[in-house]
């Protein structure tokens, strides 16, 4: 093959991958305009996660940097690691990451599983009209903010509330101080959370459960299977990959205790137990206005929750699960 031949062989695979290019450009703008509505509809869900979540992470940066308002990202004095260092010197901040992963020890070990067992319980409810009324009342604290939540909380539990004054008419208790006692902290908060949400969650695990097919109830039942083993083999599968889906998402929030429920909760009582990376980046960036160091907290706490997701996606496919990824 000569070089004119060389030539029109390049120009011919040229052209092809301009017109292929060209096809596909002209297909996206096909599908584009006659599926504008639907694009529309995605509009300002994208807006959101552009303006809230993206762009703000470019303020990252000053994790990486001596911020001052006055200089800007531009100008401000570079340090590198500096700030992430002083995460594993501070004691300060290895108490408070302490308090998290303890707190959030103690929600994965007692409110993660409450919305399964509750699914399951509504799951034997024959009476569909009182099913139905369960399911309204248990959904009913989510829509109760966490202001709302922790007042009603503190009328109940203060030491003239009327828990205290219930265990002093039944069993002639002085107050206790709940909400000054360390010790009560962290099971307030998880009690908490599993009034306010285990109602809610049970949503998900619900639309699992209508994809089991009847047909194998049934099946159970003719061949003599009673209810708990009926559970056990047809009803717990069937959610079993919808549980280890929220599971490895929960663990990617894993340093994340919920920042307002915490907030509104410390007092200075409990302020060494309670105390926790969201409270903490809050005194101390904006209180303490050490924008910097609460800027390498908040990004330590991302890279350490998608490091959770990513080793317990690769974890559970090892065993034949799907994940999230």
């Amino acid at each position: 093959m000569n070089d004119k031949e060389h030539i029109s062989a390049g120009a011919a695979v040229s052209a092809a991958i301009t017109d292929s290019r060209a096809w596909r450009l002209g297909k996206l703008r096909e599908r584009l305009w006659r599926e504008r509505y639907l694009f529309l509809l995605l509009l300002p869900g994208l807006i959101y996660f552009i303006v809230y979540r993206y762009i703000p992470m470019l303020g990252n940066i000053i994790a990486f940097q001596d911020y001052s308002p006055f200089r800007g990202f531009l100008h401000s004095e570079w340090v590198g690691f500096r700030h992430f260092s002083k995460i594993f010197s501070d004691q300060e901040v290895i108490r408070v990451l302490w308090n998290t992963i303890f707190l959030s020890f103690l929600q994965i070990a007692f409110a993660f599983p409450v919305p399964i067992v509750l699914v399951l319980m509504l799951n034997e409810l024959k009476n569909e009209k009182y099913k139905r009324f369960v399911q309204s009342i248990i959904y009913l604290p989510h829509f109760l903010s966490w202001v709302v939540v922790i007042g009603i909380v503190t009328i109940f539990l203060k030491t003239e509330g009327l828990v205290n004054r219930l265990l002093d008419m039944f069993f002639g208790l002085d107050p206790i101080p709940f909400l000054q006692q360390p010790g009560w902290f962290m099971p307030l908060i998880v009690l908490e959370v599993i009034w306010k949400e285990a109602g809610w969650s049970t949503i998900i695990f619900l639309a699992a459960l209508s994809s089991i097919n009847p047909s194998l109830y049934e099946a159970a039942v003719m061949d003599g299977a009673g209810r708990w083993r009926r559970i056990w083999h047809i009803t717990l599968p069937g959610l079993r990959s919808t549980i280890v889906i929220l599971f490895i998402l929960r663990l990617g929030t894993v340093l994340d205790s919920g920042f307002e429920q915490i907030f509104l909760m410390l007092n200075p009582f409990t302020m060494d137990v309670g105390n926790v990376l969201d409270t903490y980046v809050y005194f101390k960036g904006i209180q303490q206005a050490d924008f910097s160091f609460g800027t390498a907290v908040g990004l330590f706490k991302s890279v350490v929750g998608l490091v959770l997701i990513l080793t317990a996606n690769w974890f559970v496919k090892k065993f034949g699960e799907e994940g999230v990824l």
